[in-house]
């Protein structure tokens, strides 16, 4: 079987063509792709090509396939996992596999499994780590956010807080805390927004930063609440010192108790020490880009006052269960995040500019063929500008329909000429 996807060969070589499937193991699944949303770890990935730690080191005899926010239907399940997978399920990824002898994971090291693809083969160690997750929602692009959504749970879990007069501590946010999220307009801030706004366990306020007035103000209109008091403060231009003011202002001169560090700036890691309240925990949520990354933290702070630190990179399958629940259930709408839609044929150039294109997620639909399209411009006149003004201007799984039937499928013949 032949499929069409997007493999990187080398640093900065990605390239969209066709290759062949070879037939499936007894412990292995064939399925579709019908949707990827890209992440900025695929960015870094085309940046660092076989110098990166999941990759290969013969990329270029090798590539692998790029992509692993992903979703899709399985057409044909090996005898070994039959009894637990049918042909016609749709599904989700969790591609963090999470294994002690290998740091290889779907979307970075496969040959044959990454989420730019029309058709994968899923390998053993997936289903065996019970990362394909069986998916129930309304459309394949909220299948295929169930994963920056587990990142977002994950993060949330690792948080830990005593457990007064012990050393014990409990895990997750502090029950009707305050959370301060610097840095929190982006994709995965607006995630964990949604998230602490309708989680089991919710903070009294939360506090977003950003240097970007407009994306303060999306972000203002896409999630109000009732329950929780959200702020959304602008930082652009303001010291250290009169943000810490700013912020201490919003929770009326107190602290925080959960701080995540959405970006990675050296001094909003230390001023994020500095507005702990005791027993306060710090969550570097972003991926530092340089292994040298270094911040001050106030030791006396951690042995008096309890300062924790805590951090993670990526989410796994228990959290790619809970979020697939909470997106079916729709309890999260995570259509919030997404701020542009593309084909196939536009991923390669689309990965390697995600920076300069800005906004939220990219949304790929795997099996597709038409350039990228920012959400925001949309003709209103146009057929999808219907859809998306029937939707606030979201995306729905209505939107995903009209991408479905009006726009042409990728064929070989494409990938000539990209």
């Amino acid at each position: 079987m032949n499929s069409i996807g997007l493999r990187i060969h080398g640093k900065k070589d990605l390239r969209v063509e066709q290759f062949e499937l070879p037939e499936i193991k007894d412990d292995e699944i064939l399925a579709t792709v019908v949707s990827d949303t890209m992440c900025m770890s695929s960015w870094k990935l085309a940046q660092e090509g076989e110098d990166h730690k999941k990759t290969p080191d013969n990329l270029d005899k090798n590539p692998a396939l790029v992509g692993h926010e992903f979703s899709g239907k399985i057409l044909k399940v090996g005898k070994k996992w039959a009894d637990k997978y049918q042909a016609g399920d749709d599904y989700a990824i969790q591609p963090n596999l999470a294994r002690d002898d290998t740091p290889f994971v779907p979307g970075y090291s496969y040959p044959y499994i990454g989420g730019d693809a029309t058709a994968i083969i899923i390998p053993n160690e997936v289903m065996a780590l019970d990362c394909l997750v069986p998916f129930h929602g309304q459309a394949y692009y909220e299948g295929s956010l169930c994963e920056p959504l587990s990142c977002v749970i994950a993060a949330f879990e690792a948080q830990f807080h005593l457990i007064p007069h012990t050393y014990n501590h409990k895990m997750g946010i502090k029950a009707n805390g305050n959370i301060l999220m610097l840095g929190g307009t982006g994709p995965m801030g607006l995630l964990a927004i949604d998230y602490a706004l309708h989680a089991g366990v919710k903070p009294k306020n939360l506090v977003v930063t950003d240097i970007d007035q407009s994306k303060l103000d999306r972000a203002k209109e896409l999630y109000p609440s009732d329950e929780v008091n959200v702020s959304f403060v602008n930082v652009n231009g303001l010291s250290v010192d009169e943000q810490k003011a700013k912020l201490k202002a919003t929770v009326d001169g107190a602290g925080f108790d959960d701080i995540f560090c959405m970006i990675s700036v050296p001094a909003l890691v230390t001023m994020s020490g500095e507005l702990l309240n005791p027993d306060g925990c710090l969550n570097q949520f972003a991926g530092p880009m340089h292994k040298d990354f270094t911040a001050q933290l106030n030791f006396y702070d951690v042995h008096y006052n309890f300062t924790h630190v805590a951090g993670t990179s990526g989410g796994n399958a228990q959290n790619e269960a809970t979020a697939a629940q909470l997106i079916a259930e729709r309890k999260v709408n995570v259509a919030k995040v997404i701020t542009h839609v593309l084909g196939l044929n536009a991923a390669a150039e689309t990965t390697l500019t995600q920076p300069e294109i800005g906004g939220g997620k990219k949304l790929v639909y795997s099996q597709k063929k038409f350039d990228r399209i920012e959400l925001a411009k949309v003709d209103p006149e146009s057929g999808l500008g219907k859809v998306l003004a029937k939707h606030n201007g979201l995306w729905s799984p209505e939107a995903e329909q009209w991408i479905m039937t009006n726009m042409p499928d990728i064929s070989a013949e494409d990938t000539a000429n990209i």
